[in-house]
Formats: C-alpha cells, sequence, structure tokens
C-alpha cells in the first residue's frame, strides 16, 4: 500500500477545499442575520422562517418534488428494462443503434438535449409545463439508471434465475422473487441518482419549462439576477441536504447489500 506523501496530501486538501469550502461557507452565511449576504451579523434563522412564506419559492419547489419524483420513477422502470435488454439480449438487429441510443444523453450537451425537445414539443403542438418537464428529465436522466442498473446485471450469477426456473417459476416470477431483490440496490442507486439530476438540473427544464410551470433551479436563477438574497442561501442549504441524505443512503444501501450477499455467499458455501 503507498503512503500519502506531503504532495499527495496537499493536493487532496486543496482539492477538497475547492470543491467544498464554498458550500461551508454558503451554508454558514444561511444563518447570517444581516440582509447583506456578505457581512456577518450573528447567527440567526430567520430566512429559513421568511422562506417558508415566500409562495413563490414554495410553488417551484413543489413542482421541482412532482417532477422529480414521477420523472425517477418511469426513468428507473425504463432504463431497467433498457439494462436487461443490452445485458440479456445478446446480438440482435439494431443492437448498436439501439445502445446508442440509450447512451448518447451521457454525451450530448445539454443545451442541444433542451433544444432538441422544445422543437419536438412545439413540433407536435404539446403545451409546455409539468409534463413535458416530466418527458424531458425522463429522456435524459434514464440513461444513467441503464448503466447503474447493467453495472450490476453484468456480475449477476444466472444459475440463481436457473435454479428458480427449474423448481417451476416462470420467467416473470424468477425475475420478481429472485433477480429484482439481488439488483434492487443498483435499482434504489439509480432512483436516486435520477431524483438528483431532476431536483439538480437547470438548463433541459429552461427549454422545457412553461409559463404555468416553474421549478426551483429556474427561479433560483432568475432571483439571483436581481442580486443575492439570503433567502438563497437557505433555500441552497436545504437542497444541499437533501442531496447529501439521497448520496449517502444510497451508500449505505449498497453496502448493506454487499455485506448481505457476502454473508450468503459464505453461509452457502458451508452449507
Amino acid at each position: 500500500m503507498r503512503r500519502l506523501t506531503w504532495f499527495n496530501t496537499t493536493s487532496l486538501t486543496l482539492g477538497f477545499a475547492f470543491l467544498y469550502l464554498p458550500m461551508i461557507i454558503l451554508i454558514v452565511y444561511s444563518f447570517n442575520k444581516s440582509e447583506l449576504v456578505t457581512v456577518w451579523a450573528g447567527f440567526s434563522t430567520r430566512w429559513y422562517g421568511e422562506l417558508l412564506e415566500n409562495d413563490a419559492f414554495l410553488d417551484a419547489a413543489w413542482v421541482t418534488l412532482q417532477v422529480a419524483v414521477v420523472s425517477s420513477t418511469v426513468a428507473t422502470v425504463l432504463g431497467t428494462l433498457a439494462a436487461l435488454v443490452l445485458v440479456r439480449a445478446g446480438r440482435f438487429i439494431g443492437r448498436t443503434l439501439f445502445s446508442g441510443m440509450i447512451y448518447a444523453p451521457l454525451v450530448m450537451p445539454e443545451v442541444i438535449t433542451g433544444l432538441s425537445l422544445l422543437l419536438l414539443f412545439i413540433g407536435i403542438g404539446l403545451d409546455r409545463g409539468v409534463l413535458t418537464i416530466i418527458l424531458a428529465h425522463t429522456t435524459f436522466s434514464m440513461c444513467y439508471v441503464s448503466v447503474v442498473v447493467s453495472s450490476r446485471l453484468v456480475s449477476f450469477d444466472r444459475s440463481l434465475e436457473e435454479a428458480a426456473l427449474d423448481l417451476g417459476c416462470s420467467t416473470v416470477q424468477a425475475f420478481r422473487l429472485v433477480t429484482l431483490p439481488i439488483i434492487s440496490p443498483a435499482v434504489i442507486s439509480g432512483w436516486l441518482l435520477a431524483f438528483t439530476l431532476s431536483l439538480d438540473d437547470l438548463v433541459i427544464a429552461s427549454f422545457t419549462a412553461g409559463p404555468s410551470a416553474t421549478t426551483l433551479p429556474i427561479k433560483i436563477w432568475s432571483s439571483i439576477r436581481l442580486g443575492v438574497s439570503p433567502e438563497i442561501n437557505a433555500l441552497s442549504t436545504i437542497l444541499i441536504g437533501i442531496v447529501a441524505v439521497g448520496v449517502i443512503s444510497a451508500s449505505l444501501i449498497t453496502k448493506s447489500a454487499s455485506l448481505r450477499q457476502q454473508a450468503e455467499e459464505r453461509a452457502a458455501v458451508k452449507a
């Protein structure tokens, strides 16, 4: 095992400071009593209380939550099915095109994705609103779910499914009772990743949102153009907390499932 040198330690410290120090400063100043975001005047939770009374932010937060939950759920279902096709279906006509279409949003600039979806919705005469944002977020987050679930399916022991089929289960029952519980940590991680991406999206939502539906990132962006207010710091702190909880939950779920699987494998070997 290689030891940490002073160069590696310094590089890691500077790197983490560059990434997380601005967030820490933002969180600290969200408890600032002063109306000036750059002048510390004492500890206060005033801006969190005023944030809860801001109907514009609350409405945008509700729209964002609706979009994130629905789009991540649909993206998880479609992404899991796409992963099953890519890993289990073998070679078929159009496989290269299908896999390319699944992974294209990973490398496609968000501006191009948002503009193409906007032209699509205008072309089919679909009014922009909550539905169009959900469709857009499902489109770009589905590929992330597919990548996460595919990585788990590649290492999946298919003899477990074959044993279930030999014992009388149908293909659907074998998937529901054997495959899905084993890959569930990857599915849950994919859902949390899609939820976080939807919660954070600004570019694609700005193309596909309409006057009747404004997401929280759009509302924050439009507000800071007139100047950063302490309420923005409080709101950003809440968003950081939600994302942090999601990431930690995904890590704990994945680790717990891995430990459980290792314990089951050891028990099977002893038996």
